[in-house]
């Protein structure tokens, strides 16, 4: 990943990075730097918290909406979420999907997650929502998905309900500054 950009974030941003991942996670991060990174072969975003790369862009879900003649227009913004380094740092305490040990080296490698894999997920996750992904044994997180459905649905016999997005191994996750 060729570095585009590197500029410390004000406190702004900072702001509303600590308060998504408070909300959405239960995360609460406390740095004394944080740097936002563009990737000139990447639509992907990085935070650089301390130094580490623990925060990552993704773009939301598009959302249809009429512009002022009454076209069909998508509006999609970009939200904070943790890596798999920063849900392994600073593990989230909602918007968990865990699934067992078969299932491990599928996910890994960038697999979306099936619903026969998943032995426990938070309920409270709803459709589009994105969900940190770990595994049962070491509770170790081995990716970061888009939820197909909500979680009470989740578990179950058939089915795709979670979109990789990141995983270990891809390129963001060998990043290093």
């Amino acid at each position: 990943m060729n570095v585009k950009s590197r500029h410390h974030l004000r406190a702004d941003a900072i702001d509303e990075i600590e308060a998504a991942l408070a909300s959405n996670l239960g995360v609460e991060l406390d740095a004394d730097t944080y740097e936002r990174v563009e990737f000139d072969d990447s639509d992907r975003d990085v935070v650089l918290v301390d130094g580490d790369p623990l925060v990552l862009y993704v773009d939301g879900e598009a959302r249809s909406a009429s512009n002022e003649n009454g076209d069909a227009a998508t509006d999609s913004e970009s939200e904070p979420f943790l890596t798999v380094h920063g849900a392994n740092a600073h593990p989230p305490e909602r918007g968990v999907v865990t699934v067992d040990a078969g299932a491990v080296s599928f996910v890994s490698d960038g697999a979306d997650v099936m619903r026969p894999g998943i032995v426990e997920a938070d309920e409270n996750i709803e459709a589009g929502d994105l969900v940190a992904i770990n595994e049962e044994s070491h509770g170790k997180f081995l990716a970061i998905g888009r939820a197909r459905t909500g979680g009470e649905d989740v578990v179950g016999d058939s089915g795709k309900v979670v979109d990789s997005i990141h995983h270990v191994g891809d390129d963001l996750f060998e990043f290093t500054v």
